[in-house]
């Protein structure tokens, strides 16, 4: 992308701010003319939330919809807590798995938009300490999980070792042969995106935690998402539960998310999700070849679409809807991000029970409350 002339750099870093004030739009504003839509919406999106959560017995969750960058329902339900009796509400900060992917990514973006980083350039520009491998692999190609790194194994999910820095994470994958020639395949890799951290550093010269918080939480105004570090006392951090099919509520097993930050190791409110899904609906934030970039299918050697752009999902709906979406996973925790860029809408859903089944048809029938 060009480098900016001097004199657009302050007007590009006064872009965010603006566009951010959207956010405080009236939410009735938002939704419809006819009085009481948005009210009636809210209210049948709470009884849709309380049949997740009866069904599924899911402690806590939490829903944020915003449409054209302006919030129009932020609730909590049930608990945070379920043993000290904490409810959630909009500010329970939950593990998001790897739509921390996404927060990556447009980290990634925004070093490339100035200039600072090359998508198509061999890893070892970043980090010369990485391992060559039988073929060349890229930052473009790991951000759309097309390099041939390999993801999780079994032993891998559960990690009680702290790892003090990115470059340790590396440590577990980083001798493995690639499982294809780059291109070739789409195959989903955390490591990937482990590996992009350390490209992320290899650019800022900061730690990967610092850098994102530089490149995309201070600037988005993302106050409640951070690194879900075991370590640090965090306010209006959610417990972590697990519930079997025939078995009670329990406790998650402990795991440190230190060796996978970038891939799925923070935490965020279904606010700031939902704020940073906003900043995807039109240039501001991202200039619009960096939005093109974001969203445009990549594809493989031979030709054919993966439905993944750097790091976002990309595809339609059950209704045919245009939508651009992760989810995520973790231990005690289950978040999807999506957005509708044809009719402004964005919808962030986070709870504390791994695996709790909360996609595209939840966040489906919640737009179909506010399109009405």
């Amino acid at each position: 992308m060009r480098k900016p002339d001097s004199w657009k750099i302050s007007i590009l870093a006064v872009i965010p701010a603006i566009f951010l004030s959207a956010w405080r739009v009236a939410a009735a504003d938002q939704v419809d003319d006819r009085p009481g839509q948005a009210a009636a919406a809210i209210e049948q999106g709470r009884a849709a939330v309380k049949e997740w959560i009866s069904d599924q017995g899911i402690p806590g969750l939490s829903v944020a919809v915003a449409k054209n960058g302006g919030l129009i329902w932020s609730e909590g339900f049930g608990s945070a807590d379920v043993e000290n009796n904490v409810p959630a509400s909009p500010k329970t900060r939950y593990r998001i798995g790897s739509v921390s992917k996404v927060l990556t990514a447009a980290a990634l973006a925004r070093l490339a938009e100035r200039n600072l980083l090359d998508l198509d350039a061999p890893v070892q520009r970043y980090i010369p300490s990485f391992p060559a491998k039988e073929h060349e692999i890229t930052p473009r190609l790991m951000a759309g999980h097309l390099a041939g790194l390999r993801h999780y194994r079994r032993e891998d999910y559960i990690n009680t070792v702290r790892k003090e820095n990115v470059l340790d994470s590396l440590k577990i994958f980083q001798d493995d042969p690639l499982l294809h020639r780059p291109g070739e395949k789409y195959f989903y890799s955390s490591y990937g995106y482990v590996l992009l951290s350390a490209v992320i550093e290899g650019v800022t010269k900061k730690d990967f935690l610092t850098s994102l918080a530089d490149l995309v939480f201070a600037p988005a105004e993302m106050s409640a998402t951070q690194a879900d570090d075991n370590r640090a006392v965090i306010q209006d951090r959610s417990r972590h539960y697990s519930k079997g099919a025939d078995s009670p509520l329990q406790n998650e097993a402990y795991t440190d998310l230190s060796d996978r930050w970038a891939a799925g190791g923070f935490l965020s409110t279904a606010e700031d999700l939902a704020r940073f899904g906003s900043l995807h609906l039109k240039p501001g934030f991202f200039e619009p070849e960096t939005l093109s970039l974001l969203f445009t299918s990549q594809k493989t050697l031979d030709g054919n679409e993966t439905g993944v752009g750097l790091g976002w999902r990309i595809g339609r709906d059950a209704k045919g809807r245009k939508i651009y979406h992760h989810g995520g996973d973790s231990l005690g925790g289950r978040a999807f991000l999506v957005i509708y860029p044809d009719s402004g809408f964005v919808i962030a859903i986070a709870a504390n029970l791994s695996f709790a089944r909360i996609a595209e048809a939840e966040a489906g029938r919640l737009l179909d409350l506010f399109q009405r």
